[in-house]
């Protein structure tokens, strides 16, 4: 099976691309991340994924940076709390967008990270990704990156490899 990761960013991927790379898994991570603002602030978390998909040794693409469109998705929005409806709005758009070029590119599935962080809700990250499915016919798989250690690996390779570790999810409604 040939699997696309979605990362929003280096500390919230990192312990799950070591453990799919160490399990040999058929897979390569996808940055699609519009949200992330401001544009300096995208290319530094862009270029810390980089670092750690050579580390392990895994492809690295990197799609189109298009925060006008999501300002236009989310506007109206931008008063919303964390894990509000303007979070629905932009992991649908991300994981539609990343399911359509895994259908293009002959993924078997699309798998995101975008739940790691305590910061989001995994559960609407997964319904999020469950309409992009029905969508688009792709396979979604879900990933649990807090349990079953993968928290304190996560926080162990943030320290390890230097990562960047930014305080805030990316969005920054005007």
């Amino acid at each position: 099976m040939k699997i696309l990761l979605l990362s929003c960013c280096a500390p919230c991927s990192c312990a799950i691309i070591k453990i799919l790379a160490e399990e040999k898994q058929n897979f390569e991570v996808i940055f699609y991340n519009p949200n992330i603002r401001p544009f300096e602030e995208y290319k530094k978390r862009a270029d810390e994924n980089k670092k750690v998909c050579e580390k392990f040794g895994v492809p690295f693409i990197e799609l189109e940076y298009d925060n006008e469109r999501w300002c236009e998705l989310t506007k109206g929005l931008e008063n919303e709390p964390e894990r509000g409806k303007r979070c629905d709005v932009c992991f649908y758009m991300r994981l539609k967008r990343v399911m359509e070029y895994a259908k293009i590119n002959n993924f078997d599935a699309v798998a995101s990270v975008l739940g790691v962080s305590r910061y989001k809700n995994l559960a609407q990250v997964n319904l999020a990704a469950s309409k992009a499915s029905e969508e688009t016919g792709v396979c979604y798989m879900e990933i649990e990156g807090r349990k079953n250690g993968r928290q304190e690996l996560r926080m162990q390779l943030i320290n390890e490899l230097g990562l960047y570790n930014q305080n805030y999810c990316g969005c920054k409604p005007r």
